[in-house]
C-alpha cells in the first residue's frame, strides 16, 4: 500500500496552519490570553452584555469550551457577569475596565501578527484566503448544526 499525499488532506493542512497560528500568537500576541479568549472578549467589545451561550455562538466554541474560557476570563478579571434580571439562570457578560485596555492592547498585536502569518499572501490572494476559509467553515459548522427543515427554524 502506498502513502497518501497528506498535502492534499486539508484536514493536515488545516492542523498545520493552526500550529503556524498558534506559535505565532504565543510569540506576538500573549502568552497568557489564548485566541478563543481573545475572540470572546472580542465578542463582548462588539456586543456588551450578552448572555454565554450567545457569546460561544458568535465565536464557534461548545459550551463545555465557552464555560471554561468564560470562567478563566473571570477569573483573570477581565470580565464580569450579572445574574440577567429576565432569565435568573442566564448570567450577562461585560468586559472589566482591565478587560477593555487587555482588548485593545491584543487587537494591536493580532494586527501585527496577521501581517506576518499572511504575509506569504498578495492582497486580492488574501482576499480568496478569507472567502474560501470562511466558506469551508461554514458549511463545516452546516454539517455540526444541521438547520433542519425550514419550519423548523422561525
Amino acid at each position: 500500500m502506498a502513502a497518501v499525499d497528506l498535502a492534499t488532506h486539508p484536514g493536515h493542512l488545516a492542523r498545520r496552519l493552526q500550529q503556524a497560528h498558534h506559535l505565532l500568537w504565543n510569540t506576538m500576541v500573549s502568552e497568557e490570553i489564548t485566541s478563543p479568549q481573545f475572540a470572546v472578549m472580542n465578542a463582548l467589545v462588539a456586543e456588551p452584555g450578552l448572555d454565554q451561550r450567545t457569546v460561544g455562538e458568535r465565536v464557534g466554541l461548545d459550551r463545555s469550551t465557552i464555560a471554561e474560557v468564560i470562567s478563566r476570563l473571570d477569573r483573570r478579571g477581565l470580565l464580569h457577569k450579572t445574574r440577567d434580571p429576565q432569565d435568573g439562570r442566564r448570567f450577562l457578560l461585560r468586559l472589566t475596565d482591565d478587560g477593555l485596555r487587555t482588548h485593545r492592547r491584543l487587537t494591536v498585536r493580532t494586527a501585527r501578527m496577521n501581517q506576518v502569518f499572511l504575509a506569504p499572501l498578495s492582497a486580492g490572494e488574501q482576499t480568496v484566503f478569507f472567502d474560501l476559509l470562511r466558506r469551508v467553515a461554514d458549511a463545516a459548522e452546516e454539517l455540526r448544526h444541521p438547520a433542519g427543515p425550514p419550519a423548523a427554524r422561525s
